[in-house]
Order: structure tokens, then sequence, then C-alpha cells
């Protein structure tokens, strides 16, 4: 049955089973776009749905994670993780939450290669950095430029995480060394777990083209390269020889920041390490909760957008904060933390070529295929 209004916007000559034909169609396309179809619509106000998810508190989180910002139509319960606790939570272990942030290519991993269905990304970036920062080196060895890196012993904790494969992937584009051109040392430990959590074995997924073998037992990242076990490290996090300052340990690249923004500058990538995870069946059962997941992410951000331009340079450490947030801006734009699809498809399609030209991945894979499809045409209006 049709009901009234139905009927009124029915054009003369134009049968009911027209009327419903093309409303269902005019639906179905702005569920596509994340406009205000279906999939969009406010959720029942009448009761609301019981939420968990879990993440870091970032600043641009905070405010999701307290409650300042909530879900509309959700009754939120917000819990504080790591990501490699919330990666095990969601591969191998009871999927305890219903939205939680993921690493990004330990989740292309498990899709590509395990079959897993179980959850879909949303397009927010909670975790995003350049990775030049993420390269050390003994400086007894003649290491003063990347391409010395070539034909050397290079430690990892770990060989398949999200910052690992961004690092080989930046070293091979723009320094033609490919991961054939090193030797790989896996350390059995790693002086960052405390803050990291468990390690997926999405995180450790070792290649058979590539020269690769584990460090001795006993030792972490730092050890391999204090020792001089090895040439040089590749690492997410500060390691434990450089923040003790070893005297023999140093960045290959002392001043990472104009390397980085020129990075930037070339190729308009800010490289994404962490997403957001929706469980599938929830996402079916309330179609309304994509956007406003999404949504809820953006308006804490937008808090945190508002904090660093009024308040963040009295109340923050820093003493040229302001200056640092004005050039940040100039560079990248306002909304220089960017969620959605269109803003960062480059990025996500080079880190998944990264993927499969490093041997990671089984295939290339494809946006449309991660994303929730209620997801893909949503805007990031934060800024």
């Amino acid at each position: 049955m049709v009901d009234d209004s139905t009927k009124r916007r029915s054009r003369p000559g134009q049968s009911r089973r027209d009327v419903i034909k093309s409303i269902a169609i005019t639906s179905s396309a702005l569920v596509l776009l994340g406009r205000d179809g279906p999939a969009a619509q406010a959720a029942p106000t009448n009761q609301k749905l019981p939420l968990k998810m879990a993440g870091y508190k970032f600043d641009r989180i905070a405010a999701l994670a307290d409650g300042r910002v909530g879900v509309e139509g959700c009754d939120v319960s917000f819990e504080a993780a790591a990501i490699g606790d919330m990666n095990t939570d969601v591969f191998s272990g009871p999927q305890s939450r219903d939205v939680t942030e993921i690493g990004l290519h330990p989740f292309m991993l498990a899709y590509a290669n395990d079959g897993f269905r179980d959850y879909t990304l949303l397009p927010i970036f909670p975790l995003r950095t350049f990775r030049h920062r993420s390269v050390f080196i003994r400086n007894d060895r003649g290491i003063t430029k990347p391409e010395d890196l070539r034909g050397r012993k290079i430690a990892t904790p770990g060989y398949s995480s999200t910052s690992l494969t961004w690092i080989r992937g930046i070293f091979q584009d723009e320094y033609s060394i490919s991961p054939k051109d090193v030797q790989w040392i896996v350390s059995r430990k790693d002086s960052s777990t405390k803050d990291a959590g468990k390690i997926s074995k999405q995180e450790n997924v070792i290649p058979e083209s590539v020269s690769i073998e584990q460090g001795p037992d006993g030792m972490d990242e730092s050890d391999l390269l204090e020792s001089g076990a090895v040439d040089a490290l590749f690492h997410a996090a500060e390691p434990r020889a450089y923040i003790e300052r070893h005297p023999k340990v140093a960045r290959l690249f002392p001043d990472y920041r104009s390397v980085e923004r020129a990075y930037l500058a070339k190729t308009g990538i800010f490289p994404i390490m962490h997403a957001v995870a929706i469980k599938q069946s929830v996402a079916e059962e309330n179609p309304w909760l994509v956007r406003a997941v999404f949504d809820a992410y953006a308006q804490a951000k937008r808090r945190d957008y508002e904090y660093m331009a009024k308040s963040a340079w009295v109340f923050g450490s820093l003493p040229w904060y302001g200056s640092e947030l004005d050039e940040t801006k100039a560079l990248m734009g306002d909304n220089f933390y960017s969620y959605g699809i269109a803003p960062n498809q480059k990025t996500l399609t080079t880190l998944f070529r990264y993927s499969h030209q490093q041997g990671l991945a089984a295939r290339e894979l494809k946006i449309a295929e991660l994303f929730h499809p209620a997801s893909l045409g949503l805007v990031d209006e934060a800024a």
C-alpha cells in the first residue's frame, strides 16, 4: 500500500508501481553516496543502541572517548586499548567491540589472505604519521644517505605492520631500494611493546621473496643495533637505544621534518596507520549507524581543532605551538587530519600497492572492497 504522501508525489499517468520503483532507486543511490537515504537516516529516538567502542584517547578522539561527543542514537561505552590488543580482539579474539580502531595493514592482510569479513572499514583514520623519522642507523658504518643501506643488515620488530610496510615502500619509490636489496633481521622482542600491546599474526607475515632471518633469543631490536649485529633499524616507535642516547645510534634523517615536508609536497601523501572498523552484523542491523559513527569522529576532531586554535598554545608546553599549527595549515590545509575516501584515495591505493608489491597481500586490494558501501561518499566537514 502506498501512503498519502506517496500519492501526492505521483505524477499524472504514473502508476503506483512506477512510484515505488522510483523511490527505491533514489534511496539506493543516496545510500551509496552517503547522503540522507535510509542507511544514513537518524537513529530511532525511542531506544538507544548499546555501542561498545575501543581506541586510543588521542586528542582528536578525546571528546568521543569521554562522552562530550556522542554517537547519535547510541549509548556509547568507550574502552581505551592498545593497537595490538585491538587487532587481536578483532582477528582472533572474542570480537567484543562493535566499533574499534584497527591497524590498517593488518586488516588488509586479514581480508586479502585469510578471507576475513567479520568487520568492515570506515574511512576514519585516527593515526597517521610520516615515516622518514622511523629509520635509525649505526653512526659508525659510513651510512649518511638512504642509498648507503643497500646490502646492509636492517632490524625490524616484526615485518608486516602498517608502519614497516610504509617505510619499505617509501624507500623503494623514493630511493630505489627494494626490500630484496637488504638483509632483514626480525627481532624476537620489541622494546616498545608495552605501549603497543600484543602482536597479531598479521603484523608478522614473512614473504618468501626476501632474505629474512630471526634475531637471537632474548634480544630486542635495540640490542641488535647497540651490539652492532645490524647496521640500521626500521621502527615505528623511537627504540630504547635512541631514547637512551646510545652514542653510536642516530637517525638516518636528522632533519626528518624537512625531508617529510618535501615528501608531502612531492607526493601529496600523509601516511595512514590506523582506521576504524565496524562489525558487519551491527552495520547490517542498523544501517543508519555508519554515518552516525563517522559524524561522531568528525565532530570530536572538530573539537580538537577548535582547542588547538584557541587554547592549546596556552595549556600546551611547546613554546611555538601556534607557529607550528599555522605552518601545518598553510602546508596541508585547515582539515589536515582528513577523514573520508576522496581526500585519501591516493594514500590508500599507495599502501595497497606496497602491500602486494612486497609480497604481503595476495593481491592488490581496492577501496570499495574494504570500506562499507554507505561510507564511500561520506564527507568530512570537520574544518
